[in-house]
């Protein structure tokens, strides 16, 4: 029998039962979202140089696949996060599951450019779901070991980066461009066979007032951990407790309960995007937009840096070599060595996520980013420019995977999912443009001014992230907001100055 008058709320439940076999299983097959969309980002690396030389592309029509797939998940990104705000987290599994495993599938069977490029936006579009996954996996892990396991939930990304690096080395020189698309979208028909055996988030069912459905999937978990759910009832939101029992100031920050058990049901897209804009989350909705614009520019720069640099010498300093060309080959081992760049990336953003906690983890990378960037505004070795960019990458990649954890974790339950793709999204768009420094800046021979301009955007979301006054490292993840624009100010002041 439940203790009288003792209630409690779904992050002590969490926290009670912790982490265990229950959340691993989630964590695979949220984790086995990240990879597919991984493989799927990296096949552009891949395939378009390919299909430019076989249908005899311009560059310009060539880029046009990249900058399709990136367009698709500026849409996919903003659009499954309401569906997943609306509807539930697994409704937004669909993109993935079903838009990109059919048309990735479909898009190896291209008769022409206009059906690959219509067939890769429409992978875009489902790809934009990924989001999703990482603010499932984060309504199941307790708070006081959130970071370390966010982090190690990114790493499947980098799983499925050196995964299609291996894949495309085994099978573009004895298949064809075909055969990589197809066999790369079997990941995501994996996530569509087994997308009825996934649980919703007790979170959001709790949010939309099915707290009896909350219960049963507390118990489930409860029972796979082989633990129990503490003693009392289960309440939406900390404003339900018991006269007296408050939580802490410094825990009531930005995306605190609102008073009652208000959901967001049947909250339209646009009240929901609108909400992202209203007094106590419009500062915050703008600097996330900053910092994960930057976070994206930044990355997919690096990466195409480590190309378009390594080949500098020949285009721009030695023209008598123009000519020559590595083969195929020596791409792919390039790109599976680089990527390997993320791994020391995660165990330093692992290292620091919960210690120095997520602004300053994201600080500190960021700017040791700009160390390793700053030698090449000048021309320098083969040996010494991969380095630096190896450095450049794994200390990019570390800031990106605490960003977009902090992106998850400062929104409420309410609009996480919407918050969090609309994020995303900027995200996107700063990949789309990145192309513009580290291909036609440095094709150019213009490697300082794209080095320049790439630490000017890393600088700008430093700046970003700092502003932001409020640290979620330990803290339980919140489901409406409920500061005043008084108490925001106040709150910002006392960071400020304490």
């Amino acid at each position: 029998m439940a203790e009288q008058g003792h209630v409690y709320t779904v992050d002590e439940a969490l926290t009670h039962v912790g982490f265990g076999k229950y959340q691993c299983f989630v964590l695979a097959y949220a984790g086995l979202g990240w990879v597919a969309e991984a493989m799927e980002i990296m096949i552009l690396s891949f395939v378009g140089p390919t299909v430019k030389s076989e249908w005899n592309l311009s560059s310009t029509e060539e880029s046009l696949i990249t900058t399709a797939v990136f367009a698709g998940l500026v849409v996919g990104a903003y659009a499954w996060g309401l569906v997943a705000d609306n509807y539930g987290r697994r409704m937004g599994f669909l993109g993935e599951a079903l838009v990109t495993a059919g048309a990735g599938l479909l898009s190896s069977f291209s008769p022409n450019y206009i059906t690959l490029i219509t067939l890769r936006c429409l992978v875009g579009v489902g790809l934009g779901s990924g989001h999703v996954f990482l603010s499932w996996f984060l309504e199941f892990v307790p708070p006081s070991n959130r970071g370390m396991w966010m982090v190690i939930f990114s790493s499947f990304w980098t799983i499925g980066s050196v995964s299609e690096a291996i894949g495309a080395w085994i099978i573009m020189p004895r298949l064809d461009w075909r055969w990589l698309l197809g066999l790369s979208s079997i990941p995501s028909f994996i996530l569509l066979a087994f997308l009825g055996f996934q649980p919703e988030s007790p979170r959001y069912l709790c949010l939309k007032g099915r707290t009896a459905e909350a219960h049963r999937a507390l118990e489930k978990i409860a029972q796979v951990n082989k633990t129990k759910l503490p003693n009392g009832k289960l309440v939406a939101h900390r404003s339900t407790l018991p006269t007296g029992e408050r939580a802490p100031p410094e825990l009531v920050h930005l995306l605190s309960s609102n008073g009652g058990n208000k959901t967001t049901e049947g909250k339209s897209g646009l009240s929901l995007f609108l909400m992202l804009f209203s007094s106590k989350l419009a500062r915050t909705t703008i600097l996330l937009w900053l910092l994960l614009f930057g976070n994206s520019f930044a990355y997919y720069a690096v990466v195409l840096l480590i190309s378009e640099l390594s080949s500098l010498d020949t285009r721009c300093h030695s023209p008598s070599m123009f000519s020559h060309h590595p083969q195929d080959a020596n791409l792919y081992i390039d790109e599976f060595i680089t990527s390997l760049a993320e791994i020391p990336g995660l165990l330093l953003a692992a290292i620091l996520v919960d210690t120095a906690g997520r602004k300053l983890s994201i600080t500190i990378m960021f700017t040791l980013s700009c160390l390793f960037l700053l030698p090449l505004v000048t021309y320098q070795s083969n040996i010494l420019t991969t380095g630096l960019l190896f450095g450049a990458r794994m200390c990019v990649m570390g800031a990106f995977t605490v960003s977009l954890i902090y992106a998850a974790e400062i929104y409420p339950t309410s609009v996480r999912s919407t918050g969090a793709g609309a994020a995303n999204a900027m995200g996107r768009i700063g990949g789309m443009v990145c192309p513009l420094v580290a291909v036609a800046l440095v094709a150019n021979c213009h490697q300082m001014t794209a080095v320049v301009l790439l630490v000017v955007v890393i600088v700008t979301s430093i700046l970003s992230v700092m502003l932001i006054p409020f640290e979620t490292k330990g803290q339980e993840l919140s489901d409406t907001s409920r500061l005043s624009s008084s108490q925001f100010l106040l709150k910002i002041s006392i960071n400020f100055d304490g």
